[in-house]
């Protein structure tokens, strides 16, 4: 609570909050004299009384406190009523136009692919604070991202578990490149080589976290085609997808160790099932 007052509330609000010290009771003696007198007044007045509604108890709540507020104190000419209105209502501040939100914070370390994890959505930061430790606050409706008490992104809160946010600016002019390279039309130039790398193409995108990590994968796996042509390609990746081994890495070895020439590997063949007398099937619950 504390520390988001000290980085929230005492700019926006203009106060802040001193909370009573640990094993000083007297830091609060006024206050929880002023909650046991409003106590004793209220319940001893209103314990004898029956009420069938939640309206009903508020209106004669408010009633008795009223009276209280309203009553002259002992030593002193005036009343709690007559103290507000002359010292304290001078001094209130109107509410923030907007109303308060409240805000976690968590400690993260920016990915090598310059995201950080909030809720299990990935939310992009400038690609220069990769590795960095951060600090992150967020609400419902926003996350934003601090480095050494500077904010350096801001997005708007998404709930989509898996997802990313990801802004242009923040990624590295390679990258940008890249994006401009839709998984629509890296499936249709795969297409055009072959069914294998089409299917290919579309197992790296459903295995990459990202869409920008897929494309910069796909794009890789594609322009093996210049070095070693459309047929060798296809073959490569039908071994690929056989032994699966989804990345640019294994379908580049293949080519290059020559092995799309070799007949592609048969699939696994699934186990037969195992025929043994303490296995019951399900007749057996019949």
């Amino acid at each position: 609570m504390s520390r988001n007052c000290g980085k929230v509330d005492v700019p926006r609000h203009g106060i802040a909050v001193i909370p009573a010290r640990v094993r000083k009771a007297r830091d609060k003696a006024k206050v929880e004299k002023s909650v046991q007198l409003v106590e004793n007044w209220i319940l001893g007045r209103l314990r004898n009384q029956t009420f069938f509604s939640l309206s009903e108890l508020n209106r004669a709540i408010r009633a008795e406190l009223e009276e209280l507020n309203s009553r002259p104190f002992q030593k002193l000419n005036a009343t709690r009523r007559s103290l507000f209105e002359s010292l304290e209502r001078p001094a209130l501040r109107p509410l923030p136009v907007t109303p308060f939100e409240y805000a976690d914070w968590k400690k993260a370390l920016v990915g090598s692919d310059y995201h950080v994890e909030v809720e299990r959505h990935y939310y992009s930061v400038p690609y220069i604070y990769a590795r960095r430790k951060v600090e992150i606050r967020y609400t419902a409706k926003t996350v934003e991202v601090f480095w050494r008490g500077e904010r350096i992104a801001s997005h708007v809160r998404s709930d989509r578990a898996g997802g990313c946010t990801t802004v242009r600016d923040h990624m590295p002019p390679a990258h940008q490149e890249v994006l401009d390279w839709t998984p629509e039309r890296l499936k249709q130039d795969a297409r055009a080589i072959g069914v294998f790398t089409e299917r290919l193409i579309e197992r790296v995108f459903e295995r990459c976290r990202h869409p920008l990590q897929g494309a910069r994968t796909s794009l890789g796996i594609l322009r093996l085609k210049k070095a070693f042509g459309s047929e060798r390609l296809e073959r490569a990746c039908e071994r690929a997808l056989r032994i699966q081994a989804i990345s640019f890495k294994s379908v580049h070895s293949i080519l290059k160790k020559g092995l799309d020439h070799l007949p592609p590997p048969e699939a696994p063949q699934s186990a037969p099932l195992i025929q043994h007398a303490n296995l019951r099937g399900s007749e057996y619950y019949h």
